[in-house]
């Protein structure tokens, strides 16, 4: 009986692996920067939105608050967000990431997650840049898109990306 379950438990044991491993890895990488404020990458992700904001016609500048681990951005005339670690996303790349790895096929698989973490990379960036602008322009609606309608579009993604892969990739000797 337990023959039959093989297949699942080992696809089961390489999403908690990979899963633990890429966690235990970013977990790493934001200690190293504990002492000097918000983590290189959430920086590069914030400057991103700062100047596509810019292109939009949404004046953006940046604060830096090193002792809070956060930046400000400044829209306008006013403060709308602030990015925090937990707006870049990576963990929901990691959760993508161990996902796919789990049901490993091959070299599609680095390339499916390349362009995967890609795809995920710009609809975050957007996500922030929407967020900001709603936030500046359509205040009474930004609890709703940051806590329901911007997480649903992420996560969202993740899914139907993780639907592709399936039936698309992963299950397609299975079909034939």
């Amino acid at each position: 009986m337990l023959k039959d379950f093989k297949p699942v438990l080992g696809i089961l044991l390489r999403f908690i692996i990979v899963y633990l491993i890429l966690l235990f890895a970013y977990q790493f990488y934001l200690n190293s920067f504990r002492e000097v404020g918000l983590d290189p990458f959430s920086k590069m992700i914030a400057e991103q939105v700062k100047h596509i904001q810019n292109a939009l016609g949404y004046p953006t500048q940046l604060y830096n608050d090193p002792a809070k681990e956060q930046v400000w951005f400044y829209v306008k005339t006013d403060y709308v967000s602030r990015m925090v670690e937990g707006c870049n996303a990576i963990s929901v790349m990691i959760l993508f990431l161990a996902f796919i790895l789990a049901f490993y096929k091959g070299a599609k698989t680095f390339i499916f997650a390349f362009v995967g973490i890609v795809l995920l990379y710009v609809m975050n960036v957007l996500r922030i840049v929407g967020l900001n602008i709603v936030v500046a322009d359509y205040r009474e609606y930004s609890k709703m898109f940051h806590d329901f309608i911007f997480p649903a579009v992420i996560y969202g993604t993740v899914v139907i990306l993780w639907l592709v892969w399936i039936k698309f990739f992963a299950l397609k000797n299975e079909d034939s």
